[in-house]
């Protein structure tokens, strides 16, 4: 069947034939309809993936100063935690570090990272918290979510 057209005005109207209008319009409804179930289903899926609650962590990078790194990406980070509770769940990781220091609270040092230890007058390690130079003793030095901590060894700049 063909489609009439009419002049009316400044208008071109269609006139299709009732029976393939009617076709095409029970076709259309349901192709939309599905659209909208396909929408729709996306749209919780990522809804619930965003109710989620993200899990909450820290990166730690052990810089050696002689082009050799480790990178710990997924530290859990808790309430408190400061530059030294990092590096002692680093420890803990089964490819982990060994780190050795004196004192405590403010009064903490670091001494050395993998056997690698501070010099005194030339190299040492010191660390940065989000490229930020550390202020005080990395025993009380607290970190937040997703914070990246680096202890680089080298000359004090």
């Amino acid at each position: 069947m063909q489609t009439q057209q009419r002049l009316t005005g400044n208008r071109l109207t269609l006139l299709p034939c009732w029976p393939f209008k009617r076709t095409l319009m029970i076709r259309t409804v349901g192709f939309l309809t599905m659209l909208l179930l396909i929408q729709a289903t996306i749209h919780s899926a990522y809804s619930e993936e965003a109710a989620k609650p993200k899990s909450q962590t820290i990166v730690l990078i052990i810089d050696f100063g002689d082009g050799f790194q480790k990178h710990f990406t997924r530290i859990p980070w808790s309430k408190d935690m400061t530059v030294l509770n990092a590096l002692q769940n680093a420890s803990k990781h089964p490819r982990g570090l060994r780190f050795h220091y004196r004192g405590k609270g403010k009064t903490a040092f670091l001494h050395s990272i993998d056997m690698q230890k501070n010099e005194g007058t030339d190299r040492n390690w010191i660390y940065r918290v989000n490229g930020e130079l550390g202020t005080r003793s990395f025993a009380i030095f607290n970190v937040k979510p997703s914070d990246t901590i680096l202890w680089k060894f080298g000359k004090y700049r």
